[in-house]
């Protein structure tokens, strides 16, 4: 599985310094990186103070040993800093990145000059060498990031904010790049809008691993109850079941219990699920419980097969570190055009919740009957920011589509039944139009976080994904 989400996130850095600049600039600025990355959580990987000049980037021989340390951490670092205390050797920095070939995110950061501090014995002049610095990599074709102020101090609070935007594009980059999501059961006839192309995924280092939902029963159908007996307590330590049947508790622990075990025999970080209506037809739950406490912890799971829907809850997850939900853009709020009620039956995590209780499925209830369909987790979403993501695969041009954006769930009073939430989202309507006008699905991967401006810089800027963010 991706072991992303289980070690903090490592830096390589490079450090710029030009021959004719203060080298003490170099020196300093190397140590006051790394001591904010450090003091940050992050590691750092970079060519110490002793083996070249102030452990800067100038030369031949230091792109060489700058190269040689990155491939031999080439399973360690997620991005790349590139520190600028002075005007920086850009082509040293470019050669650096070319030969090392980690094909990961690059942050470019310059340092400010201080007014006081103009003569050549402290001039910076790292405001130009960022241009510089950057025109190069442009012409390498490397694909790299921009702080917010084009120069920022280490040690400034806006230079911390854009370090965790990094470390949360780096995350999204290489969790997305190695993923393997669990395709479980067709995709139900009635559910055209989730279909996808697996080829234009595996070429993003995204893989699929299918098992037919036939199989996944068959496995259960083998199973003694004794076995699903510590999912069944996990069952009931997460959510109220005081309404819930006994036999279908055991049915849900045991669809948990097998699927928990295919997932880690196949190495797989997520998954989408077949629901609407097999499971409940022939097996005789929801599996919305199931599915609910895999997201709880960070392994996402999406109903209705829909793997794109799945990797946007991945993507978030991997930017913020907290459970992702996958909703209906489903109706409008009164008159108000900038809310609308997202909702689903649902399977959203715990984490998502006022209260929660488990329940059932009243929509399909009234088709396989309600002895069929326990297992919702069911309540209001509580007030919190929210970012939202959607990707689809565009099988006429060739791409890999999305769009991001963010806005707030919100205390608005609402009273239905499932999982559901009123959304508060900044030009709500021309984000609905950009949606049909696009044919983008009706599901949405939605966090309880401020992270969408990380995932679409990891997405567009580095998977070469057509992703837009709404604002």
């Amino acid at each position: 599985m991706n072991d992303i989400k289980s070690r903090p996130v490592t830096f390589g850095m490079i450090v710029g310094n030009r021959g004719f600049f203060p080298a003490h600039l170099a020196k300093s600025g190397r140590e006051d990186m790394i001591a904010v990355i450090e003091k940050a959580g992050y590691k750092v990987v970079t060519v110490g103070a002793e083996e070249t000049n102030c452990g800067a980037i100038t030369s031949r021989g230091d792109v060489a040993l700058c190269a040689d340390l990155f491939k031999r951490h080439r399973g360690d670092i997620d991005g790349i800093i590139v520190t600028l205390p002075n005007f920086g050797e850009e082509r040293a920095i470019a050669d650096a990145l070319r030969q090392a070939n980690l094909d990961v995110p690059v942050l470019v950061q310059a340092t400010p000059d201080t007014p006081g501090l103009m003569t050549i014995q402290d001039r910076r002049d790292s405001f130009c060498g960022k241009m510089s610095a950057c025109n190069n990599l442009k012409q390498y074709g490397i694909p790299y990031s921009l702080t917010t102020l084009h120069t920022e101090a280490p040690g400034s609070d806006v230079f911390a904010k854009d370090l965790a935007w990094f470390a949360a594009v780096c995350r999204v980059v290489r969790g997305l790049r190695r993923l393997r999501i669990g395709s479980i059961g067709a995709r139900p006839s009635a559910f055209n809008t989730v279909r996808y192309s697996e080829k234009l995924l595996e070429a993003s280092g995204i893989s699929v691993e299918p098992i037919d939902l036939s199989e996944i029963l068959g496995r259960i159908v083998r199973m003694k109850d004794s076995e699903a007996e510590p999912k069944l307590a996990a069952i009931r330590k997460y959510v109220s079941t005081d309404q819930v049947p006994l036999e279908a508790l055991i049915k849900m622990a045991k669809l948990g219990t097998v699927i928990d075990t295919w997932m880690a025999e196949t190495e797989v970080s997520i998954s989408a699920v077949q629901c609407w209506t097999s499971i409940e037809e022939f097996f005789g739950v929801v599996p919305c419980t199931v599915m609910s406490m895999m997201s709880e912890n960070l392994m996402s799971s999406a109903c209705e097969v829909d793997i794109c829907g799945v990797i946007g809850m991945h993507a978030l997850q991997l930017a913020s570190g907290t459970p992702s939900a996958l909703l209906d853009w489903n109706n409008n709020y009164g008159d108000d055009p900038d809310k609308a009620v997202c909702f689903h039956c649902s399977n959203l995590p715990k984490h998502f919740f006022k209260s929660v209780k488990m329940e059932y499925q009243q929509i399909i209830a009234g088709t396989v009957g309600r002895e069929n369909t326990y297992g919702t987790c069911e309540g209001l979403v509580k007030a919190s920011p929210m970012s939202y993501a959607r990707f689809s695969t565009n099988d006429l041009e060739g791409s890999i589509d999305g769009y991001v954006g963010e806005g707030e769930f919100t205390d608005d009073p609402l009273t239905t039944f499932g999982g559901a939430g009123v959304v508060k989202i900044p030009h709500l309507q021309t984000l609905l139009r950009f949606i049909c006008e696009n044919g983008f699905e009706h599901h949405v991967a939605a966090n309880m976080s401020t992270v969408a401006s990380a995932v679409q810089e990891a997405t567009a800027s580095y998977l070469g994904w057509n992703v837009a963010i709404h604002e």
